[in-house]
């Protein structure tokens, strides 16, 4: 790979595998394959629509799509990411890079790389920010045996990448604790700002946090926060099930942690429907509105 692109493989081409895919094509990389478990049915044609707008080779199968590849990234949802692994083993040969960017505990990265053994070489990845609009440059911190080796390819690729250590899980760590905070604010965004609203008391509210937080402006980050729960709410559910999960591995009692798996739930549910999905580009008050009448409905 030192003097030449190197032959990257997708598993998983949903938002994060297409975003990045698209990136480093646009570099220069040539040969990018891909395989999802949806490509051969009718929800999976938007991806094949994805992928040909990139350009991107679908592969027909996990076992097709590994073949030849030097790196491999496994983008796939939360619970599906051993079964990546489990999926691509037994096609593996020379040894390539397998980069694990899903949002999993430390203890399911571990698990992962056990999978694999000797056949890849495992390095634990973690994304550290919306993965739109910096695509493959998008911050990620790597860890594990083979991180401070595949560092500097994929640096040469434009992608921003921080070693946290040779630890597989270090990287995890540091994305399932920090996720405590940044999805636990969005929940209780909600759950502030929906009483708010239908207390009448949406700018007052907004108004008197800048004394607690006056570098915050609420008025920018309650919809944020409201769209990214709405666009991602189960995905960012899942995720923190494996928050909740990593606290536990640490002898921590995710109380809270647990609570917001629930309202990203219940939120990513909410902004499918119609009403809410078409509210968010149309402002706070709107938004809120829209959330209100949808979670009266449902309960």
């Amino acid at each position: 790979m030192a003097n030449t692109k190197p032959a990257i493989s997708f598993i998983g081409f949903g938002e994060a595998g297409q975003a990045i895919a698209a990136g480093l094509r646009e570099t220069g990389v040539d040969s990018l394959s891909a395989w999802d478990i949806l490509f051969p049915v009718r929800e999976g044609e938007r991806l094949l629509r994805a992928a040909a707008a990139i350009g991107i080779r679908c592969a027909g199968s996990a076992a097709e799509a590994v073949r030849g590849a030097d790196i491999i990234l496994s983008a796939v949802t939360a619970a599906s990411s051993v079964e990546a692994a489990q999926s691509v083993e037994p096609h593996l040969a020379g040894r390539p890079y397998f980069l694990d960017i899903n949002s999993v505990s430390p203890g399911r990265k571990q698990e992962t790389a056990s999978v694999l053994g000797e056949r890849a070489r495992y390095v634990d990845v973690a994304v550290l920010a919306p993965i739109h609009p910096a695509r493959h440059q998008t911050p990620m911190l790597l860890s594990g045996a083979h991180a401070q080796e595949i560092a500097p390819a994929l640096a040469a690729l434009g992608m921003r990448v921080t070693v946290a250590g040779t630890e597989i899980g270090a990287a995890a760590a540091i994305k399932m604790v920090r996720s405590v905070m940044i999805k636990g604010i969005e929940a209780l965004t909600l759950e502030c700002f929906l009483a708010a609203a239908r207390a009448g008391v949406v700018d007052e509210v907004a108004a008197s946090m800048k004394n607690n937080y006056p570098g915050l402006d609420w008025t920018k980050i309650v919809p944020y926060n409201l769209e990214r729960m709405a666009t991602h709410g189960e995905r960012r559910a899942a995720e923190m099930e494996e928050s909740a999960a990593t606290l536990r591995e640490l002898g921590v009692e995710p109380v809270m942690t647990s609570a917001t798996v629930r309202r990203q739930r219940e939120m990513g549910q909410i902004g499918k429907l119609p009403a809410v999905n078409g509210a968010m580009t149309r402002g706070r008050a709107a938004i809120l509105n829209a959330i209100s009448t949808a979670a009266r409905d449902r309960h």
